[in-house]
């Protein structure tokens, strides 16, 4: 009989950007993120604001699965560049 192995909890974040016109194909990956699409501007912008979210997971010793809906639109609205 073998054991299957449970998969730790896992949670990932999806930026869609829509405003591109300029016919570049932009990707971007992380371990828990994508971004897709979007301007050269826009795309930059959701890429910053993945990377700074979570680092402010990180520093509260969270992984994005276990942070409240409310909480993780606090930390995007702090991460995302004004």
């Amino acid at each position: 009989m073998s054991k299957k192995k449970k998969s730790a909890p896992r949670g990932a974040l999806v930026g869609l950007g829509l405003d591109n016109d300029d016919g570049h194909k932009r990707i971007t990956t992380g371990e828990q993120f994508a971004i897709v699409g979007g301007s050269d501007e826009t795309h930059g912008r959701m890429t910053e604001t993945a990377i700074k979210t979570f680092e402010e997971l990180k520093a509260r010793r969270k992984q994005l699965h276990q942070v409240e809906p409310q909480e993780l639109a606090e930390i995007l609205h702090k991460a995302s560049p004004r």
